[in-house]
């Protein structure tokens, strides 16, 4: 091997000295792209904007929103892959599921999702395992406080039209759970699958022929993009309407009860800001929420010659009149 002479040594030296300096003082990759697979919330902009992160400048936000038809989903979050995002933020159980399909390297912050552990997400809430963390909301326990809900702003209430999807992982088990529990509340419940809005009339024509006194929905990708829709044929029919996310309340159902949206994004913001700082997502613990928020729509319990109980008008985060 040919030996260095001394005055080439300090050369070479220096200008591997140099170039050590020059990789150090690069930039991080950025801006980092964050793929949203579903709606993209404001809040979750603003969230990640106080974190430090400026649009264009440290981050992109590549959205791929299936509009309310759920069989675009695979194929969306197989995009935001060949993308090579840093993060996919799923906004809901189904675009977790298709997130999970298409990458088991990038990481995942799931929201809205119910408890991803029975559902084969995760290993657990504490140490995830895998590449999905975030915050779960959805749970049986949360749709049975709707059922409650509602039969405490409509006592008369005896028989419940329950909407709920098949094709959602989550649905079965909560039409079991609130099946179980509505004999304790004095009241059956009508399940009536829902696979997309072309059903709706169908639905609402078995729930009047059944003489249903209300209809709770649980949440879904489909009837959440088809609220208005749906909560307009509830009016028609006179039927009083529960829903989940606050949307539902101002599309048109009498009540809606939730996790506090906004508090579920800033939590989802906090999760992609760790994670590109270089956070693992086996190791980031699920959080699940803990401000819930109830929303009356005045005008539609107006429009049914609905009294709500002073109970729930006090007990109400926000009144739509």
């Amino acid at each position: 091997m040919k030996q260095l002479g001394r005055r080439q040594f300090p050369l070479v030296a220096g200008a591997l000295w140099a170039a050590a300096i020059g990789a150090r003082a690069q930039p991080a990759a950025k801006p980092y792209r964050v793929g949203v697979l579903g709606r993209l919330e404001k809040t979750l902009q603003q969230s990640l904007h106080e974190l430090g992160y400026l649009e264009g400048r440290d981050i992109v936000l590549e959205v791929r929103d299936p509009g309310g038809k759920p069989e675009l989903t695979d194929a969306l979050a197989s995009e935001l892959v060949g993308l090579k995002v840093a993060v996919i933020v799923a906004s809901n159980p189904n675009a977790v599921f298709s997130a999970k399909r298409a990458t088991s390297t990038i990481p995942i912050v799931m929201m809205h999702t119910p408890d991803p552990v029975r559902l084969g997400l995760v290993s657990s809430f504490t140490k995830p395992g895998g590449n999905i963390t975030g915050v779960t909301t959805l749970s049986e326990d949360m749709s049975i406080k709707q059922l409650e809900l509602l039969k405490e702003a409509i006592p008369r209430v005896s028989r419940v039209a329950l909407v709920w999807n098949p094709d959602n992982p989550w649905h079965p088990a909560t039409v079991k759970a609130l099946q179980a529990r509505s004999g304790t509340l004095g009241l059956q419940v009508q399940a009536l699958e829902v696979r997309g809005p072309e059903a709706f009339d169908r639905a609402l024509h078995a729930m009047t022929t059944t003489q249903a006194h209300a209809v709770l929905v649980l949440a879904d990708p489909m009837t959440f993009f088809n609220r208005r829709q749906l909560a307009e044929l509830a009016i028609r029919h006179r039927l009083p309407m529960m829903g989940s996310l606050p949307d539902y309340a101002e599309a048109g159902s009498i009540m809606s009860y939730w996790a506090d949206t906004g508090d579920v994004y800033r939590r989802a913001a906090s999760y992609v800001d760790r994670l590109l700082k270089g956070a693992k997502p086996a190791d980031l613990p699920i959080e699940q929420p803990t401000k819930f928020e109830l929303v009356a729509n005045l005008r539609t319990a107006k429009a049914l010659d609905i009294m709500l109980p002073r109970s729930i008008i006090l007990r109400a985060d926000r009144l739509i009149e």
